[in-house]
């Protein structure tokens, strides 16, 4: 059995907080099938949000055969491009990250949508959303 601990500011050692959801793909909202995408992760004490994507077509297709695979991609990248900030966050660049998070993270009927936010403590915030993205969407 493996204890489960709430930590105070401070008693977490080396670790921080850290938020994460789930990109999901919903190609036919009215049918609400879903794939996951992608997972984007923010740590407000490392000043960090980053998004990591994997599209797998194949189970794409297999709910909706008409999927516009481009498209998705298309948006998929968009999350990634807001969250590494610059030129390629469009008018999210000035935003600090938490804010590009919350953003990132509103519900939406669109095909590429959020799913719950969760919390978890991590030395490294880029590490856990590539051990999120094994985790959970591979």
């Amino acid at each position: 059995m493996i204890e489960r601990h709430i930590t105070r500011s401070g008693q977490g050692g080396d670790r921080d907080v850290f938020e994460y959801a789930l990109l999901r793909v919903v190609p036919r909202v009215e049918r609400g099938e879903c794939i996951n995408a992608g997972v984007v992760v923010y740590c407000r004490a490392k000043a960090y949000v980053g998004a990591r994507t994997h599209l797998d077509e194949v189970r794409l297709l297999a709910l909706d055969p008409d999927a516009d695979v481009v498209g998705v991609r298309a948006a998929l990248g968009a999350v990634e491009g807001v969250c590494a900030g610059g030129g390629a966050a469009g008018q999210a660049a000035g935003d600090d990250p938490g804010r590009r998070f919350r953003w990132l993270i509103a519900p939406r009927s669109t095909v590429v949508q959020p799913g719950p936010v969760h919390t978890g403590l991590t030395t490294d915030p880029a590490g856990e959303a590539e051990r999120l993205l094994d985790l959970l969407v591979r």
